[in-house]
């Protein structure tokens, strides 16, 4: 088949490296221009669209999946389907350029988790198990068919960036078997609007910790958006960053409060139970493991946390 891909982050690129790789045909990479990065302002290709120079693939280059040129550009190129991994929406004058449509692989079970985070919000849910779609793209937003999907666990040390290594992984062998089953003529089966939850995208308002929340609450949040955004609270007026805990039995003291400390974490009193700082980062300073953090920092017992 004919096909083109359509990405930017690291996610995407397990899967566009098994197309490269296969016996399908890759004429051609979507992916943003570059961007300037860094104090310089350097510009810098989407991983994506790296990787699509380092192999010499050729690579569109579009801010707007709504300009004529590109549809023009795709058109010439007369693709069997289009393939995209964390990218863009796309609008409904490209889903049907290709002869078997477009497909997506969403990082979700769906229809749960619809939306912009669904690796994000199956952490910050507590959940043990989500896993990967691949569907059949249609105007409105993850709600097409379902080719094929698969079970990923979620371990308990797992955040948002070691979740979303192994569903990326995941994610590349499954678009391959789905291309395999459109090309011999399967179909996909409707979703169970029944079934429906959303992943709306990561607001800064949702990275404040809130400290009457339960142990396990502020633990699932922390694991969700670390490494980023990535969960905050303020240590004497300064921002505070979480990026590793541990959640502990026991009830004492108003949350938010420092109720102990020992050579490796920082035990704060919440809504319900107890959290052990592991690893943080104070404003200005390097992230560090709690046990460093000591070192150089004076904390007392009965700190208030969030003030």
């Amino acid at each position: 088949m004919r096909t083109v891909f359509m990405g930017n982050p690291e996610f995407a690129i397990p899967s566009l490296q098994a197309i490269h790789k296969s016996n399908f045909n890759l004429i051609a990479v979507v992916s943003n221009p570059p961007k300037p990065i860094g104090r310089k302002r350097l510009l810098h290709l989407t991983p994506v669209g790296t990787y699509a120079k380092e192999h010499e693939i050729h690579l569109i280059e579009v801010n707007s999946l709504k300009s004529e040129n590109l549809k023009n550009q795709l058109l010439q190129l007369r693709p069997d389907i289009f393939v995209i991994v964390a990218y863009k929406i796309l609008p409904k004058s490209l889903i049907n350029i290709p002869r078997y449509g477009s497909i997506n692989l969403h990082a979700s079970l769906l229809p749960k988790y619809r939306g912009a985070s669904p690796i994000q919000w199956a952490l910050m849910n507590g959940d043990v198990v989500t896993g990967n779609t691949v569907f059949q793209i249609t105007p409105s937003v993850d709600t097409g068919d379902v080719i094929i999907q698969e079970h990923v666990k979620i371990f308990n040390d797992d955040n948002m960036q070691t979740l979303s290594e192994r569903l990326s992984k995941n994610g590349s062998d499954l678009i391959l078997k789905a291309m395999r089953k459109i090309k011999q003529g399967g179909e996909g089966i409707p979703q169970d609007i029944s079934q429906v939850t959303s992943a709306p995208k990561i607001i800064k308002e949702m990275t404040i910790i809130n400290w009457s929340w339960s142990a396990e609450k502020i633990h699932n949040w922390i694991r969700g958006l670390t490494p980023k955004p990535g969960m905050f609270t303020y240590l004497n007026n300064k921002r505070l960053r979480i990026y590793k805990s541990k959640v502990l039995n026991g009830n004492f003291g108003n949350p938010g409060t420092v109720v102990d400390i020992n050579t490796n974490s920082i035990i704060i009193s919440t809504g319900e139970n107890l959290i052990a700082l592991l690893e943080i980062q104070l404003e200005g300073k390097k992230k560090l493991l709690v046990s460093e953090f000591l070192k150089g920092y004076n904390i007392k017992i009965d700190t208030v946390l969030g003030k």
